[in-house]
């Protein structure tokens, strides 16, 4: 002791007070930066994180929880089936091209051994199951490529009273049909933004109330691409905007068994879509509620066809204005993703007004809305006329107050997430105004 009290004596006053600032500092920084990150738990197939798999992770959280627990996947693939048996949780990857969640399974397979589907799926979400969020991740069932059968193999499935589901910037495939199933028909609420969805028949399938938008999809089969169920509620609806269709040459765009009510908006379909109309899965069909199918500003690669002409005038009910026509609505005013979605990405997010739109009356734009980043202390707000948009504020809140907007412009605007180590670049969102 005697030894080192006399060592720590015979330094130089400033080099010893340099040591002690330059451990400071580490310390500080360490648990600054061990402080950045805001997720619950991390997941780390190498051992970095809080657990290894993600199922571990959605086994650690409390039964019951009032708040958004956020999984953080860090990149990897992931070779398992999960379990969604609790509420409020958000699974985030950190990129969605490298965190892959992978299983190959035949729903007719598991079908021989099992009485029900739970357990059929890639991601598996319980039949009481509300508030559960999958972002920036692909989830992939991978059954047919390993085995050359194209038969029904979900990537996510729900089922029983499951509702307020959401997916945003995620790749959602499979091998087979049925692929995104979500099948709560009485009361089930799903909301899918930035999405790309991929399979054979039916591989978008919701029961109820379903809000889709900036989504691409890409069927592989000759029967269907979407497919809707909206027996239990002549209310519940699939609204698909501003989304790309693609397929094999000659690819039909959907078709349903039961009461179903279609609504496409600013849709694109490439020109190997067939000229067939969604329809009746069979003619011998009858329905409720009559055959409903409304489009507005749709258009083909090429030749446009007849039957996607605009006729939301004649929707159920009564007529409805293209500008109306938004998730709110979509569920009835029940719930209002755009404006209450936790913020789990690491950027922003669900655009207000949305990206692309069309026509808006300037007098209704007096503030931009965003869903802000995860790690965000504050946000750079870009905008004008001009692209790229010029910095005009820094914002603590997810908004920004518009001065004056004028008729007949095109507007871009861009949201940076600042964080306290680095600042995240988001994409340049536009819209145009009327007269």
């Amino acid at each position: 002791m005697m030894i080192k009290v006399f060592y720590i004596r015979s330094l130089n006053w400033r080099s010893f007070k340099y040591i002690l600032l330059f451990i400071c500092y580490i310390v500080f920084f360490s648990s600054t930066n061990a402080e950045t990150e805001r997720a619950d738990i991390i997941v780390a197939k190498d051992g970095t994180g809080n657990f290894a798999s993600i199922q571990s992770a959605l086994d650690s959280i409390p039964d019951n929880t009032s708040r958004t627990w956020i999984i953080l996947v860090r990149s990897g693939i992931y070779n398992e089936k999960l379990y969604i048996t609790k509420n409020n949780v958000a699974i985030v990857g950190e990129n969605r091209d490298s965190v892959l969640i992978v299983y190959p399974e035949l729903r007719r397979n598991w079908r021989q051994t099992h009485e029900n589907d739970w357990g059929s799926a890639v991601v598996n979400i319980g039949n009481n199951v509300h508030d559960f969020m999958l972002a920036n991740l692909t989830i992939y069932n991978n059954y047919g490529t390993l085995y050359g059968d194209h038969d029904h193999q979900f990537a996510i499935r729900g089922g029983g009273n499951c509702t307020r589901i959401i997916t945003v910037n995620c790749k959602i495939m499979a091998d087979g049909g049925d692929t995104m199933s979500l099948w709560n028909a009485s009361s089930g609420m799903y909301y899918h933004a930035n999405c790309f969805f991929t399979g054979w028949v039916d591989f978008v399938c919701p029961r109820g109330w379903c809000y889709i938008t900036d989504c691409r999809f890409y069927g592989y089969n000759l029967t269907a691409s979407i497919w809707h169920d909206g027996s239990s509620d002549s209310t519940s609806k699939l609204v698909i905007r501003n989304s790309y269709f693609d397929g094999v040459k000659n690819f039909p765009l959907g078709r349903h068994h039961k009461d179903a009510q279609f609504y496409l908006l600013d849709c694109t379909f490439s020109e190997n879509m067939a000229d067939r109309p969604i329809k009746p899965a069979f003619d011998t069909l009858k329905f409720r509620w009559g055959e409903r199918y409304y489009y507005y500003n749709c258009h083909r690669e090429g030749e446009d066809f007849d039957w996607y002409a605009d006729n939301l005038t004649s929707a159920y009910g009564s007529p409805v204005n293209e500008s109306e026509v938004t998730a709110y609505w979509t569920f009835e005013g029940k719930w209002d993703p755009e404006r209450n979605m936790p913020a789990v990405l690491p950027f922003a997010s669900i655009p207000t007004p949305r990206n692309n739109s069309k026509n808006i009356t300037p007098h209704a734009i007096d503030t931009l809305r965003w869903i802000g980043g995860r790690n965000a202390l504050s946000y750079n707000v870009y905008f004008g006329n001009v692209n790229p948009p010029p910095f005009v504020s820094n914002e603590k809140q997810t908004k920004y107050q518009v001065n004056k907007v004028t008729p007949d412009t095109h507007y871009y605007w861009r949201i940076d997430v600042v964080t306290d180590s680095d600042t995240l670049k988001g994409d340049i969102w536009e819209f145009f105004t009327g007269a």
